[in-house]
Parts: C-alpha cells; sequence; structure tokens
C-alpha cells in the first residue's frame, strides 16, 4: 500500500485502521478483474472512514471501473477538494462523456490550469476533450486538439501512445484514411505492451482478415438467437463471505454515506442519460485510470 495512504491511516483507531486497509488492498486487486466486487470493498470502507481522501479516491475510480458514472464523478471530486489535487480531471472527463455530457468534459478542460497539472494527466485531459468535440459532431475540431508536439515527439509514455491513436482514430473519423493508417502505424511501433488496438485497426485499413473471425462469425450463426445464454447475461457472481458487503446493502448506503459527510454539492445533477451501452474505452477519447493513491496521473 502507498505510504501516503497508510500515514492518513494512522489518524484512525488501529482496528479499523487495518480493515480499511484490507479494502483498500482488495481495492487494487479486483478493479481490472472485478470491478463490481472491488467498489463493493471500497463503500465498506468508506463507510468506516468516509473522512480519508484515498478512500474517497478509491470509491471513485472503483465505481469508473465497474461503469457507475455519477457515483464516480461525486466521490472524484470530493477526493480533489479534499486534497487540493486534481490528478483525476482526465477520468471526471470521460464519466460526463459517458453520462452523455460532452460539453461538461470540454468545460473541465478548458477550466484546468494546465501548467500545474501533470503532463501526463493533461495529456490524457487532451485526448478525453478531444473525443468529446467528436461527440458533438465538432470532427475537423478533434483533429485540430490534437496536433500538438508530443504527438510527434520522441517520448513514448503510455499517454503519448493513446495520444497517436487517438489522433488517427480522428483523422479516420474525417475520411482522411491514408494519415489516420499512417498514425495508427506510428501507435502501434511503440505500443508495445499492448494498451490500444492499434495493430488491429491497421490490419482492418489494410483490409487484412485476422484468423478466426470468419469461424467465430459461423459459429454465432449457427448457433442462432436461441442458443444458451444469447440476448443474456450471467447473473452477478455474490461477493465473497468476508468484510465485503453485497451489491444491495452497499448501494441502499451510497447517498446516505455522500450527504452526512460532503454535502449535496458533490452529487452529480438527477437526470443524467443512461450510460448503458456506453464504455471506458472509447476509442480516441479514453482515459486510462491509476491505480488507486496514485497522483501523479492517469495510467493503466
Amino acid at each position: 500500500m502507498d505510504k501516503d495512504v497508510r500515514a492518513e491511516l494512522l489518524a484512525l483507531a488501529k482496528p479499523t485502521a487495518e480493515k480499511v486497509a484490507r479494502h483498500l488492498v482488495a481495492v487494487g486487486q479486483l478493479i481490472d478483474e472485478d470491478p463490481a466486487e472491488a467498489l463493493a470493498h471500497a463503500l465498506a470502507a468508506r463507510r468506516l472512514a468516509a473522512r480519508i481522501a484515498a478512500v474517497r479516491e478509491a470509491v471513485g475510480l472503483a465505481a469508473y471501473h465497474a461503469g457507475e458514472w455519477q457515483t464516480a464523478v461525486a466521490e472524484l471530486r470530493t477526493y480533489h477538494r479534499m486534497t487540493g489535487l486534481q490528478s483525476h480531471l482526465a477520468v471526471l472527463a470521460d464519466c460526463e462523456r459517458a453520462l452523455g455530457r460532452p460539453e461538461r468534459a470540454i468545460d473541465l478542460y478548458r477550466g484546468a490550469d494546465r501548467k500545474e497539472l501533470d503532463r501526463a494527466v493533461a495529456g490524457e485531459l487532451l485526448i478525453v476533450a478531444a473525443g468529446a468535440r467528436g461527440d458533438l459532431g465538432q470532427k475537423d475540431a478533434a483533429v485540430a486538439m490534437l496536433q500538438v508536439p508530443e504527438l510527434t515527439g520522441e517520448a513514448t509514455e503510455p499517454w503519448t501512445v493513446r495520444l497517436r491513436y487517438a489522433y488517427a482514430d480522428a483523422l479516420l473519423a474525417v475520411g482522411r484514411r491514408e494519415e489516420a493508417r499512417e498514425w495508427f502505424s506510428r501507435a502501434a511501433e511503440v505500443d508495445t505492451d499492448g494498451a490500444t488496438d492499434a495493430a488491429e485497426r491497421l490490419l482492418e485499413l489494410d483490409g487484412v482478415m485476422i484468423e478466426g473471425d470468419d469461424e467465430d462469425e459461423v459459429e454465432d450463426v449457427a448457433a442462432g438467437p436461441d442458443a444458451l445464454g444469447a440476448g443474456s447475461e450471467e447473473p452477478d457472481a455474490e461477493p465473497a463471505a468476508g468484510d465485503a458487503p453485497d451489491a444491495e446493502s452497499t448501494g441502499a448506503r451510497d447517498g446516505a454515506d455522500d450527504t452526512s459527510d460532503d454535502g449535496a454539492d458533490d452529487t452529480p445533477d438527477d437526470g443524467a442519460g443512461d450510460p448503458s451501452g456506453l464504455s471506458t474505452q472509447r476509442s480516441g477519447g479514453d482515459s486510462e485510470v491509476p491505480v488507486v493513491g496514485d497522483e501523479a496521473g492517469t495510467g493503466k
């Protein structure tokens, strides 16, 4: 666990601090593989220590991974207010996009003091804001936004890989296919960790069929809509016994914790668009999420 988080937990009674620490460790372990369970652990930690900034950060990031956009916005705003940091602006902006509010994502970009932001945070925020321009149909503006010095620089940080990918995607959206191909190629060359699907997009543009695609299609057609599991999803598995509560008990107390501890200002507007069908992995505008306690910027 991060030393700064451990220092925060010293403000709690030892038994409580130990329970909170276990929940936070579980969040870090589960956030990629089982975000719903990670969120359950984060909410359990919040019930025990709602005034600990690292706990609110954990809830916000777990909610983001789980697609609970409004909860993520409320918790990360609270975290920023408690710490004075602006380390998750890109995640907040991406949540606004998911909620169907691209204008707010652009407002976050405009209002940010980019000189004070970590370069990675500023870069990720730019990528999300460009994606928001695309959401509004301002596709040429999205291309123009991404034409920054870092695009052609030598740096190969994770966010610069995504910058090149986002630029390629934006070019493709305005019909500049050959230029898009060049930038997907540049992104693929430096994407050694496979953070994007630039290589696959490049093959698609070249008309190359990835082996196995046809077989999968035939199997899907043969199975038909009445096949086992078609059109339905498996119900969420119940959390393992222990400190983490089940989804119903955690969800029932979310609003009460937020309202009693930090006030109604943290809660996003009611009636926001239904984000179902949206994903945090939107091409050209995604923000990668840091592990809990990471204040340097966004990076998955």
